[in-house]
């Protein structure tokens, strides 16, 4: 969704179809398109590598956030940051990444399934066989039959926003409106407690990789509460919910029904994680930098503020502290194509063309924590670098943005609103500046983070402009274009990848064609060219690649920013130096 992460697709891919072929899907290898760095970025910090040692059993980790989560219900959670924190601590999926930094990942390994499922009827049929031993934290089994419920009800009109790869791809999903009315998916079929099988209407070679998301995750019908099930779901992991007051605090204490002999990723090794929400950004920054009393066993959630980066890099033992793993996702202007005047092709261009990029990337924390976008799909999906079709300048071209706009009708501009979220309030002034050189007059309307998604999914009441991003799922062009410019998926509601509203039948035919494609590279090929000839047509204006900037303190240990999970620390292997010194 909005934050997620890839790397080589071709490669990637060929080693899925061909063990899908063989009927039993591979795990991602990683190869020839790889854009991440391994090791230190003298610039930024750590990347690609684990910080502060081995952590210890015990003790109780903080995390600083400025914000809530947006849903950890599964059936509802597609934000990177929100699906590492709800997929590791709180509930299992039937395939999961590796806890490893680095390209190692992206790799996927079985979770509460045996295996990376076994495929059939030319990977048309999935097959899961779940693990001895499962249990949801008041001891009682966790069943194939839980995940087909949550699957059912992530088609639930209440529970907007989570991920859809269920509607898309399973058989007879169409006008499917959840489990209420005692209605089923004929498609998921539970021979017995322990097998899921899946049916899909197309073959769908990748299926492995949508099973991470917490859509596999499994929830009894008996505790189901509908929309109330955000405030509390129903523990699968090592961590259940003891107290949850929303923009307040979360804690989590330890799940005594989780066996870690059935889980090869969670290592689970603080007792408690309390997550303490509504703090100031730079509040955030200057206690983590200065680490002190219970301090020193916390962590950011959020991305350090560009204001507090040069406290931070021009200090050795901070800046020894800081994560700054790659996104991997495209931040963009998206402007609503069914709406004047952005129903002008030549309107949007005059966007794009007005864009600086180059101010946005300084108001997201310069050019050592974010690099200037020149496509849609992120480098890793091009072999390791975006191309640059437009060759526009960085700065932009006012002139030819005022050319756009008179041959459009509107040589004196006109006003409209862009939605940032809070802590993108420097990007908006950076977006309104430029436009504003045009004669485009923008409103800034700030939205808090965890309200965010659902403010700009309301396609109704929203702003002409929204500032948001795209990452893709899975090492795949499959997982970014038609999630951010396929009309035929947009909701009134719950909104959560198209915010254009571009809807171009030329474009849904050839997403078509190339997903019905059998060869992985000449997909791959045909995926890049369409990212081309969709930011022509100008429903977007890329702006920046950034990286995730966390920093920790000083009793922190094993920390990594995750690919797969938009950079945010992986809640999987994180603790504590020494236990003692946390806070209880």
């Amino acid at each position: 969704m909005n934050k997620r992460t890839l790397h080589a697709v071709a490669t990637a891919l060929a080693a899925t179809v061909a063990f899908g072929t063989a009927g039993c899907s591979g795990g991602k290898h990683s190869g020839g398109g790889q854009s991440r760095t391994n090791g230190t970025n003298p610039a930024t910090g750590n990347v690609g590598a684990a910080v502060g040692g081995t952590p210890q059993k015990g003790g109780t980790l903080t995390v600083l956030s400025n914000q809530d989560f947006t849903h950890l219900d599964p059936a509802r959670n597609w934000v990177m940051g929100d699906m590492g924190f709800g997929t590791r601590p709180l509930y299992r999926t039937l395939v999961t990444y590796k806890a490893e930094p680095g390209a190692k990942g992206g790799e996927l390994t079985p979770d509460l399934a045996e295996n990376l499922g076994v495929s059939s009827n030319g990977t048309k049929t999935w097959t899961f066989k779940l693990k001895k031993g499962l249990k949801y934290e008041d001891g009682t089994p966790i069943t194939a039959q839980d995940i087909k419920y949550n699957v059912e009800r992530s088609f639930s009109p209440d529970l907007p926003g989570g991920p859809d790869y269920a509607a898309r791809y399973l058989a007879g999903a169409e006008g499917y409106q959840g489990p209420a009315q005692g209605k089923h998916l004929a498609s998921v079929k539970t021979p017995d407690d322990h097998t899921i099988v899946f049916e899909l209407r197309k073959s769908f070679a990748e299926f492995p990789y949508a099973t991470v998301l917490p859509t596999f995750a499994p929830v009894p019908k008996s505790r189901d509460r509908g929309p109330q099930y955000d405030n509390r779901p129903f523990s699968s992991g090592p961590y259940k919910i003891e107290s949850y007051a929303r923009d307040k605090q979360l804690v989590l204490v330890r799940n005594t029904h989780w066996d870690p002999a059935t889980d090869g990723v969670r290592k689970a090794y603080p007792d408690r994680l309390v997550v303490v929400m509504g703090l100031k950004a730079n509040q955030i920054d200057d206690r983590l930098i200065a680490s002190q009393g219970p301090d020193a066993s916390a962590v950011s959630w959020g991305k350090l503020r560009p204001e507090s980066t040069p406290k931070v890099l021009t200090k050795a033992d901070v800046k020894a502290r800081l994560l700054a793993e790659s996104t991997n996702c495209t931040e963009m202007v998206q402007m609503h194509t069914a709406r004047a005047p952005f129903d002008n092709v030549k309107v949007r261009q005059a966007v794009q063309y007005a864009l600086d990029r180059e101010a946005v990337l300084t108001a997201s924390g310069g050019p050592a924590l974010n690099d200037p976008a020149t496509a849609l799909m992120p480098g890793s999906l091009f072999g390791g670098k975006q191309p640059d079709s437009l060759k526009i300048p960085v700065t932009g071209d006012v002139t030819k943005a005022k050319q756009l706009l008179e041959e459009a009708g509107r040589p004196d501009g006109f006003a409209t609103s862009i939605t940032v979220s809070n802590g993108d309030k420097g990007v908006g002034e950076a977006i309104q500046q430029s436009l504003g050189r045009a004669g485009i007059r923008v409103v800034i309307e700030t939205v808090d983070p965890s309200a965010f998604y659902d403010t700009i999914g309301d396609t109704k009441n929203r702003t002409d402009l929204v500032y948001t991003g795209w990452c893709p799922d899975y090492p795949s062009g499959s997982t970014f274009l038609p999630f951010v410019f396929d009309g035929r998926y947009i909701k009134e509601k719950g909104n959560s990848g198209n915010h254009s509203l571009f809807r171009d039948k030329a474009t849904m035919k050839r997403m078509d064609a190339i997903a019905a494609m059998t060869d992985a590279a000449r997909a791959n090929k045909a995926w890049q060219r369409l990212d081309g000839e969709i930011l022509a047509k100008a429903p977007t204006a890329p702006a920046v690649i950034e990286r995730m900037p966390l920093l920790l303190g000083t009793n922190i240990a094993g920390a990594f920013g995750h690919t797969s999970f938009g950079g945010q620390i992986d809640y999987a292997t994180v603790g504590l130096k020494n236990p003692s010194k946390s806070a209880n």
